[in-house]
């Protein structure tokens, strides 16, 4: 799964890697939660476009947004049959814009975070889905689901399970609304090479959500204490 990730490049430098402009608004995050506005690209059948919305998708059919129908995952494998994603899946696919992601290791008990990124530390995206959903009264809520896969073999140790990370070159197709071959879009949602990427644990300062500086991607000395046992 993915629950937590972050997003700290510069928005000249996401623009020109995205092809888009950035909002005015974006800054560096470097904590980010469920729930929380998140910066994704859509193409809106002329140009690519890029936003914030929320981190957690709500069925169109669901009574209300509520924290227990916000889906902030979904498996590749079975988002297109699923109805909370179908819809979603062959219509509203969005990039999710990250720096990397964390994922926790339990042993004995413990949960120590890790960070994963890019070998060479550049941004990438999260393959996503979202969806509108809109009340009787006339509220509308905007959320996202970042799309998961099989653990490649550097993450398997941590968690069973990864977030697609797709490569540039499919970054295109994944946004073309025109295409609705599933079989076809599922083949580009499959884990991201082992050595591409980096995985190091980082403080358990990251394991609360309220805490979002800089420190939090930084490899935890092995001389220090996680504190994850006092979790």
């Amino acid at each position: 799964m993915c629950g937590r990730f972050l997003l700290q490049t510069d928005p000249v430098t996401l623009g020109e890697r995205f092809d888009v402009e950035m909002p005015e608004e974006l800054a560096p995050r470097y904590n980010i939660a469920p729930g929380q506005p998140v910066l994704v690209i859509v193409h809106d059948g002329t140009r690519r476009r890029a936003g914030f919305v929320r981190w957690g998708l709500v069925p169109p059919w669901a009574e209300a947004p509520t924290a227990r129908h916000q889906l902030i995952n979904a498996r590749a494998e079975t988002a297109a049959e699923k109805p909370a994603f179908r819809r979603a899946f062959l219509k509203r696919r969005c990039l999710i814009v990250a720096d990397g992601y964390y994922e926790w290791a339990t042993a004995d008990g413990r949960k120590q975070p890790y960070c994963v990124r890019r070998r060479d530390g550049q941004p990438f995206a999260f393959a996503g889905l979202w969806e509108r959903w809109e009340g009787e009264d006339g509220a509308v809520y905007t959320g996202c689901a970042i799309l998961t896969t099989q653990a490649n073999a550097l993450t398997a140790p941590i968690h069973s399970r990864m977030p697609v990370i797709l490569p540039p070159g499919a970054e295109e197709l994944w946004l073309n609304r025109d295409v609705t071959d599933a079989a076809r879009l599922q083949r580009l949602l499959g884990p991201y090479p082992s050595e591409e990427l980096v995985c190091y644990p980082v403080s358990a300062r990251v394991n609360d959500a309220r805490y979002d500086a800089p420190d939090c991607v930084e490899p935890l000395d092995e001389a220090e204490p996680s504190n994850a046992d006092q979790l």
